[in-house]
């Protein structure tokens, strides 16, 4: 069977889609870059859970004992968004991670091996389980103008970037109340860039930007978390776009911002 049949799990990786087609639309997809791991567990059904694997156990990395009876769909590894938009079942996977929580297997449909990054978004999701969070959705993407302020000491302490994007525009203020997290450069893919990755998201943020590189975002679904990202990619670009007309933008006051706070009644 194609397991998109279930139409809880086609609705689930169409979110995919569409917001890998996003990405690449935006520039924020270049060539193979990015990545996409969405829980999916409540949308498989008893009949994709008798399906046999078409590979053979391949391990995480570590143990990750809250993922045990966990399904996820994953970007494949050097597979582009342009390409996952348009056939998401033959540029990403459907896994199921094994009972020993240390390997996984691919059911469908067909053998495209996951992200390299699969182990580090794996931990981030055995944390949010472990919380009791909502969120089943991560996001790792190459957003231009949050980069570009990376290049930038000012912009990397703590919640200078937050308080800046959300003084551009109310919206950022409402509906990235969390801010954006920062971590200095690590290598990609690395175990320790996965570390503290999650040391962040500990912190309260929905959103971390990795300096130079991108950022990483969870949420309860991919839409949200990439709406999350795009606002404050919206932030950035007004802040760019009033230095490039020559002047410092002023931005909102912290009057008007804790004003927003009150109204809209946000956790920061």
């Amino acid at each position: 069977m194609t397991v998109l049949k279930n139409a809880a799990l086609a609705a689930e990786i169409g979110k995919v889609a569409e917001v890998a087609g996003y990405l690449w639309q935006k520039g924020w997809a270049e060539r193979n870059g990015g990545n996409i791991t969405v829980n999916v567990t409540d949308a498989v059904d008893d009949e994709i859970r008798a399906l046999p694997a078409i590979s053979e156990p391949r391990p995480v990395g570590k143990r990750l004992p809250r993922l045990e009876g966990c399904w996820f769909y994953c970007k494949g590894t050097g597979r582009r968004m342009r390409d996952l938009a348009r056939d998401p079942m033959s540029n990403g996977s459907l896994i199921r991670i094994l009972p020993d929580c240390a390997h996984y297997e691919i059911v469908a449909d067909k053998p495209v091996a996951p992200t390299s990054e699969l182990p580090s978004h794996l931990a981030v999701h055995d944390w949010l389980l472990a919380k009791g969070s909502p969120y089943r959705a991560s996001l790792h993407t190459h957003p231009i103008e949050l980069v570009a302020l990376t290049h930038s000491r000012k912009w990397m302490e703590k919640d200078a970037a937050t308080k800046m994007l959300w003084s551009m525009i109310p919206e950022t203020r409402a509906f990235c109340p969390r801010g954006l997290g920062m971590v200095p450069y690590l290598l990609p893919s690395s175990v320790e860039l996965a570390e503290a990755t999650i040391r962040t998201l500990e912190e309260d943020y929905d959103v971390v930007m990795w300096e130079k590189h991108g950022v990483f975002a969870v949420e309860e679904d991919i839409i949200s978390a990439f709406d999350q990202v795009d606002v404050l990619n919206k932030a950035a670009q007004i802040y760019i776009a009033a230095r490039g007309m020559g002047f410092e933008p002023e931005g909102m006051s912290e009057a008007q911002m804790r004003e927003l706070g009150e109204a809209f009644h946000l956790p920061k």
